[in-house]
């Protein structure tokens, strides 16, 4: 066992872990976050995605000893079901979610693209969501979202 401390969502956490788990594992088994899911355990389908150092990355290709020290946000820490993020709002509003598995990655995945770019073009926002799969939806909507999106953060302009 070695302690390591994470800073997730704002909150630092200092946990006991095994050598050899995951970054995902941690969120899941030992934090208590279950939105970030695993669906392909190699990387390929972004349901795992998360946002570290401003950084998407697949949760479960990263050791939870190589987070030590970084800051990680989790679709926990975007909103709540009271007060929502204006990208959830937004994925709501287009009609974007169906069965919600591969949701809050794709919508860590807009808000770091929203993060570095206010006014993407639908190509910007295809690439930057191209990490991650979806079954349900057929992309369009998920699209006219983070467009929606992006015009909700700056105000409707």
């Amino acid at each position: 066992m070695k302690k390591i401390e994470l800073k997730v969502n704002g909150k630092i956490h200092s946990i006991d872990i095994e050598e050899d788990m995951r970054l995902i594992d941690v969120l899941r088994d030992k934090l208590g976050l279950l939105g970030t899911k695993e669906g392909c355990g190699e990387g390929e389908c972004g349901a795992c995605t998360i946002i570290m150092d401003g950084e998407t990355v697949a949760s479960c290709l990263v050791m939870a000893f190589q987070a030590e020290g970084k800051e990680i946000l989790t679709i926990e820490g975007l909103g709540d079901e009271e007060n929502l993020d204006p990208i959830q709002q937004a994925f709501l509003d287009e009609g974007a979610v169906q069965c919600g598995f591969c949701i809050p990655g794709m919508v860590l995945s807009a808000k770091a693209l929203l993060d570095k770019k206010e006014s993407p073009n639908r190509d910007e926002i295809k690439e930057a969501i191209s990490g991650n799969l979806c079954r349900c939806t057929g992309y369009h909507k998920i699209v006219n979202a983070v467009e929606k999106a992006a015009n909700d953060l700056q105000g409707g302009k």
